[in-house]
């Protein structure tokens, strides 16, 4: 499918960043058995994959703002515009050698994400879309499921680790979820999690304290392959407050319900 100039620097971008990781991804089984292991590594490829992100789209749009992990935000001579970006999603899995992990970019104009590429690179998976464009994965138009028993449903979800603040609460949507559902995931990507709302392949995902760039690209593709996505908190910024639903339309009351009245 033909996009917009815009989604098509993204993929541009998020494909050439993707073989760079994809050539870094190699390497790490070896590091993982030397005494110093990946992690510094793993850490060099990911600031390379955003440098080649940031020269990629910021030549092309200089004007437009920047979010990414690996660096400072800056506010651009347009102030309505912004590329939100995530070099490595998944870093962890990236880090033990597990083929789950991606590049995300989304476009952000007034507030609002218009346009998402999502690229896993080890899987040659490409998702994007753009705003009243329809959602894609390579060139396959995407749907969310239409699943609408809870109970045949599976979702995902991400664990805090490292004595991070969110477990409680994690826990008990857990506890609410796991009982009435098929099933809840962990993957480690929250980026493919969302991708994979918008494929079908997930009939729903939550998350609390993310960020920004986690969630960008996800947001406008799950959308645009016909489902909901909000904020936790029903009056929230999901952007800023760093947590996220999403699911298909035929569930998204009964799981969002299920996850919000804890």
């Amino acid at each position: 499918m033909q996009g917009s100039a815009n989604i098509n620097l993204m993929i541009k971008a998020a494909r050439k960043a993707g073989r760079s990781l994809v050539k870094d991804f190699r390497e790490v089984e070896n590091l993982q058995v030397s005494m110093k292991g990946a992690g510094d590594f793993v850490s060099r490829a990911d600031i390379a994959a955003e440098k080649i992100i940031r020269d990629e789209l910021m030549s092309a749009r200089p004007n437009y703002g920047w979010l990414g992990e690996e660096s400072k935000p800056e506010e651009g001579a347009d102030p309505t515009r912004r590329w939100i970006v995530d070099p490595l999603d998944g870093t962890t899995n990236f880090l033990h050698g597990l083929p789950h992990w991606a590049v995300s970019i989304a476009l952000e104009h007034k507030g609002e994400i218009v346009a998402g590429v999502i690229f896993d690179a080890a899987k040659d998976e490409l998702y994007w879309a753009e705003k009243g464009a329809g959602a894609w994965m390579n060139e396959s138009r995407l749907r969310v499921s239409g699943r609408h028993r809870m109970i045949e449903s599976i979702f995902a979800t991400g664990l805090p680790f490292g004595g991070r603040g969110e477990l409680p609460s994690v826990m008990r949507d857990l506890g609410r979820l796991l009982p009435v559902c098929a099933g809840v995931r962990r993957w480690g990507a929250a980026a493919l999690d969302m991708a994979y709302v918008a494929a079908g392949r997930l009939d729903g995902y939550w998350e609390r304290g993310i960020n920004a760039w986690d969630m960008a690209a996800g947001v406008v593709i799950v959308r645009e392959a016909g489902g909901f996505v909000q904020a936790i908190a029903k009056d929230g910024n999901m952007l800023e407050d760093g947590e996220v639903i999403c699911a298909n339309e035929r569930i998204f009351e009964t799981f969002s319900d299920t996850i919000r009245n804890g």
